[in-house]
Protein backbone atom coordinates (compact mmCIF):
# COMPACT_ATOMS: atom_id res chain seq x y z
CA UNK A 1 0.00 0.00 0.00
CA UNK A 2 1.48 3.50 -0.93
CA UNK A 3 2.38 5.93 1.70
CA UNK A 4 0.05 8.78 1.56
CA UNK A 5 0.19 12.85 2.16
CA UNK A 6 -2.24 15.07 3.01
CA UNK A 7 -1.18 18.68 2.08
CA UNK A 8 -3.83 21.75 2.85
CA UNK A 9 -4.40 24.26 0.84
CA UNK A 10 -5.88 28.01 1.85
CA UNK A 11 -5.81 30.85 -0.98
CA UNK A 12 -2.36 32.85 -0.93
CA UNK A 13 -0.56 29.32 -0.35
CA UNK A 14 2.87 29.92 -1.98
CA UNK A 15 2.92 27.85 -5.54
CA UNK A 16 6.70 26.69 -5.55
CA UNK A 17 6.51 25.32 -1.53
CA UNK A 18 3.64 23.43 -2.82
CA UNK A 19 3.85 22.14 -6.41
CA UNK A 20 7.36 21.17 -6.32
CA UNK A 21 7.56 18.96 -2.84
CA UNK A 22 3.59 17.49 -4.34
CA UNK A 23 5.18 16.57 -7.77
CA UNK A 24 8.39 14.84 -6.24
CA UNK A 25 6.23 13.09 -3.92
CA UNK A 26 4.13 11.82 -6.99
CA UNK A 27 6.79 10.73 -9.10
CA UNK A 28 8.10 8.64 -6.36
CA UNK A 29 4.36 6.64 -5.90
CA UNK A 30 3.36 8.48 -2.66
CA UNK A 31 -0.39 9.39 -2.90
CA UNK A 32 -0.81 12.80 -2.32
CA UNK A 33 -3.78 14.05 -1.34
CA UNK A 34 -3.82 18.77 -1.46
CA UNK A 35 -7.01 19.40 0.55
CA UNK A 36 -8.78 22.75 0.35
CA UNK A 37 -9.98 24.64 3.91
CA UNK A 38 -11.97 27.71 1.84
CA UNK A 39 -14.58 25.22 1.34
CA UNK A 40 -14.35 25.65 -2.61
CA UNK A 41 -11.90 23.31 -4.93
CA UNK A 42 -10.28 25.66 -6.40
CA UNK A 43 -7.47 27.30 -4.70
CA UNK A 44 -5.49 30.42 -5.63
CA UNK A 45 -1.87 31.12 -4.63
CA UNK A 46 0.49 34.14 -3.83
CA UNK A 47 1.06 34.48 -7.68
CA UNK A 48 -2.23 34.19 -8.70
CA UNK A 49 -1.97 30.32 -10.33
CA UNK A 50 -5.24 28.27 -9.37
CA UNK A 51 -4.90 24.69 -8.47
CA UNK A 52 -7.80 22.34 -7.99
CA UNK A 53 -7.81 20.89 -4.57
CA UNK A 54 -8.17 16.96 -5.08
CA UNK A 55 -10.70 17.37 -2.45
CA UNK A 56 -12.16 19.30 0.55
CA UNK A 57 -10.74 19.08 4.06
CA UNK A 58 -13.87 18.82 5.62
CA UNK A 59 -14.66 15.60 3.07
CA UNK A 60 -11.26 13.80 4.16
CA UNK A 61 -10.57 10.61 5.33
CA UNK A 62 -9.90 10.40 8.90
CA UNK A 63 -6.06 11.49 9.62
CA UNK A 64 -4.88 8.18 10.75
CA UNK A 65 -5.50 7.05 6.79
CA UNK A 66 -2.41 9.73 6.15
CA UNK A 67 1.28 8.82 6.76
CA UNK A 68 2.23 12.76 6.67
CA UNK A 69 0.74 16.05 7.17
CA UNK A 70 2.47 18.63 4.89
CA UNK A 71 1.52 22.30 5.54
CA UNK A 72 2.70 24.94 2.64
CA UNK A 73 3.88 28.31 3.10
CA UNK A 74 2.95 31.71 1.97
CA UNK A 75 0.90 34.41 2.90
CA UNK A 76 -1.86 32.36 3.46
CA UNK A 77 -0.23 30.91 6.73
CA UNK A 78 -2.01 34.20 8.44
CA UNK A 79 -5.41 32.27 7.22
CA UNK A 80 -4.78 28.86 8.40
CA UNK A 81 -3.45 30.59 11.70
CA UNK A 82 -6.45 31.87 11.92
CA UNK A 83 -8.55 29.38 11.20
CA UNK A 84 -6.82 27.29 13.84
CA UNK A 85 -7.27 23.52 11.83
CA UNK A 86 -4.11 22.81 10.50
CA UNK A 87 -2.07 23.56 14.01
CA UNK A 88 -4.80 20.92 15.85
CA UNK A 89 -3.75 18.57 12.69
CA UNK A 90 -0.54 18.60 13.26
CA UNK A 91 -0.53 18.26 17.12
CA UNK A 92 -2.90 15.16 16.20
CA UNK A 93 -0.24 13.96 13.84
CA UNK A 94 2.65 14.63 16.14
CA UNK A 95 0.70 13.13 19.35
CA UNK A 96 0.11 9.70 16.71
CA UNK A 97 4.02 9.47 15.66
CA UNK A 98 3.37 10.74 12.38
CA UNK A 99 5.64 13.41 11.06
CA UNK A 100 4.01 17.33 10.11
CA UNK A 101 6.78 18.90 7.48
CA UNK A 102 6.19 22.62 7.07
CA UNK A 103 7.61 24.98 4.69
CA UNK A 104 7.95 28.99 4.92
CA UNK A 105 6.21 30.55 7.04
CA UNK A 106 4.28 27.66 8.15
CA UNK A 107 6.44 26.45 10.85
CA UNK A 108 4.91 28.91 12.74
CA UNK A 109 1.60 26.92 12.59
CA UNK A 110 3.69 24.17 14.47
CA UNK A 111 4.80 26.68 17.33
CA UNK A 112 0.93 27.77 17.18
CA UNK A 113 0.54 23.55 17.94
CA UNK A 114 3.23 23.75 20.33
CA UNK A 115 5.53 21.42 18.83
CA UNK A 116 8.87 23.04 18.40
CA UNK A 117 9.97 23.89 21.92
CA UNK A 118 13.18 22.08 22.55
CA UNK A 119 13.26 21.46 18.56
CA UNK A 120 15.77 22.25 15.61
CA UNK A 121 13.99 23.36 12.51
CA UNK A 122 14.22 26.62 10.27
CA UNK A 123 11.75 28.94 8.56
CA UNK A 124 11.39 32.11 6.42
CA UNK A 125 13.44 34.84 7.61
CA UNK A 126 9.59 37.00 7.79
CA UNK A 127 8.76 34.71 11.34
CA UNK A 128 12.58 35.76 12.87
CA UNK A 129 10.47 37.84 15.36
CA UNK A 130 7.67 34.85 16.39
CA UNK A 131 10.55 31.91 15.65
CA UNK A 132 14.17 33.66 16.41
CA UNK A 133 15.42 30.52 17.44
CA UNK A 134 14.39 29.28 13.55
CA UNK A 135 18.04 28.09 12.27
CA UNK A 136 17.86 30.44 9.58
CA UNK A 137 21.29 28.91 7.32
CA UNK A 138 19.90 25.39 7.08
CA UNK A 139 17.98 24.89 4.13
CA UNK A 140 15.96 21.69 5.37
CA UNK A 141 16.06 20.77 9.15
CA UNK A 142 14.82 17.10 9.92
CA UNK A 143 14.25 16.26 14.24
CA UNK A 144 12.32 13.54 15.24
CA UNK A 145 8.88 13.57 13.79
CA UNK A 146 9.22 17.42 12.21
CA UNK A 147 10.99 18.30 8.46
CA UNK A 148 10.91 21.84 8.06
CA UNK A 149 12.44 24.38 5.39
CA UNK A 150 13.42 28.01 4.80
CA UNK A 151 11.19 28.69 1.58
CA UNK A 152 10.45 28.47 -2.36
CA UNK A 153 14.26 28.48 -2.88
CA UNK A 154 14.24 25.25 -1.04
CA UNK A 155 11.25 23.77 -2.32
CA UNK A 156 13.29 20.75 -4.44
CA UNK A 157 15.25 20.07 -1.49
CA UNK A 158 12.68 20.01 0.68
CA UNK A 159 9.96 17.42 -1.39
CA UNK A 160 13.44 15.38 -1.82
CA UNK A 161 13.74 15.18 1.94
CA UNK A 162 9.85 13.92 1.85
CA UNK A 163 10.91 11.52 -0.43
CA UNK A 164 13.27 10.06 1.68
CA UNK A 165 11.35 10.28 4.90
CA UNK A 166 8.14 7.99 3.42
CA UNK A 167 10.13 6.15 0.50
CA UNK A 168 13.90 5.81 1.17
CA UNK A 169 17.16 6.68 0.09
CA UNK A 170 16.85 4.93 -2.87
CA UNK A 171 13.85 6.25 -4.17
CA UNK A 172 14.44 9.99 -2.84
CA UNK A 173 17.90 9.51 -4.97
CA UNK A 174 16.04 7.95 -7.94
CA UNK A 175 13.50 11.07 -8.11
CA UNK A 176 16.67 13.27 -7.97
CA UNK A 177 18.47 11.58 -11.10
CA UNK A 178 14.67 11.55 -13.36
CA UNK A 179 14.42 15.48 -12.72
CA UNK A 180 18.43 15.45 -13.69
CA UNK A 181 19.04 17.00 -10.10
Amino acid sequence: MPQRVLCLLVNGFEEIETVTPVDLLRRAGVEVVMASLTGDRLVTGRCQMTVQADALFNDVVAAEDFDLLFLPGGPGVKTLRTDGRAARLASAYHRAGKPVAAICAAPLLLADAGLLAGRRFTAHFSTVNELPQALAAEAVVEDGLLITSRGAGTALEFGLALVRRLSGETVAVEVARSIMR
